[in-house]
């Protein structure tokens, strides 16, 4: 019977010693193991704002979104990874944004009123962002250090701020200007105290999604979509009513304030048909906007701390 005992608690202390190490090896894994990866990424982008649109009532969501007005967005990024399923990337990435009333296509509804309306922008947008990546999947996996031939979807999230400058095209000189100094809806005028001048450097939130496939242990592709939900609704220079255009000749130089008062209302075929009177709706102020991209990353891992593979490993037998 002692001799039966003894034997147990052998085993017993055995099991217990390897399950120590298991436990010591995941945790080592988990903390210590770290990657750095550095990439480019490249893709179409969207706008999401009172410009443009599809049929029915204008929203910030992908339902509005206009194929022909999509432009890239291009980028660089650097990650820290402490551990597999869990990352944190700083990215800078540079592109361009665009919305056009002219594209719309009037099926008797609301969007009527925004074609009516008869605008467009264009800007360029610098943003940086930092995110955190999250890969739910690597938790199934039995190595997680062995990335070769993987796919791992994720979720990202973060904060962010971007850069933008609206233009317009002049419906008399069909010349690009910028819309900021133009005030067009009174932003900064005495006569409509409501109407800050905004700022063209805001905060964004981008969420998105996306899969990371690994070509080798260094190389990497992803898919990602990132949505960007913004604080402003002057990406496009539209949020709220026409202003009397009276308003400009009382604060902005003569040749400034013709071409405000262009740029301000172009609604109907400029010049041809009566325009939108003054207070009528031209923006919604009730919605941000906001703007997404579909990137293509292709990542380079630089190197690996402490791994799964180089730790101690789980006995199988005694």
């Amino acid at each position: 019977m002692k001799q039966i005992l003894h034997s147990v608690w052998r085993c017993s202390l055995l099991l217990l010693v390897g399950a120590g190490t298991c436990i010591s090896s995941f945790g080592q894994y988990t903390e210590s193991s770290s990657v750095i990866e550095v990439g480019i990424s490249v893709g179409p982008s969207n706008f999401l704002g009172d410009l443009g649109g599809n049929a029915g009532r204008g929203t910030k969501f992908i339902k509005d979104n206009n194929f022909p007005m999509t432009k890239f967005i291009f980028g660089a990024y650097l990650t820290y990874q402490p551990n597999e399923w869990l990352g944190f990337r700083l990215a800078l990435n540079r592109g361009t944004l665009g919305g056009d009333d002219a594209i719309i296509k009037g099926k008797g509804g609301l969007e009527e009123a925004r074609k009516y309306r008869n605008s467009n922008f264009r800007s360029r947008i610098t943003e940086g962002m930092v995110l955190a990546e999250f890969y739910p999947t690597v938790f199934l996996e039995n190595d997680p250090s062995d990335v070769f031939g993987r796919l791992r979807p994720y979720l990202v999230g973060g904060v962010g701020f971007f850069h933008f400058n609206p233009q317009g095209t002049d419906p008399l000189t069909k010349e690009w200007v910028d819309l900021k100094p133009l005030h067009t809806e009174g932003q900064g005028f005495a006569e409509y105290p409501g109407r800050k001048e905004y700022k063209l450097t805001q905060l964004n939130i981008p969420l998105g999604f996306g899969a990371k496939y690994f070509l080798s242990e260094s190389v990497n592709v992803s898919l990602e979509i990132l949505h960007r939900t913004t604080f402003t609704d002057y990406i496009d220079d539209v949020s709220t009513t026409y202003i009397d255009p009276a308003t400009f000749y009382a604060h902005l130089p003569l040749a400034q304030a013709q071409l405000a008062a262009r740029m301000a209302n172009k609604s109907g075929n400029y010049g041809a048909t009566t325009p939108y009177a003054v207070g009528s709706k031209r923006g919604t102020a009730t919605n941000n906007d906001a703007y997404f991209s579909m990137n293509v990353k292709l990542g380079f891992r630089l190197g690996r701390g402490n791994s799964y593979g180089s730790s101690t490993r789980c006995p199988v037998r005694f």
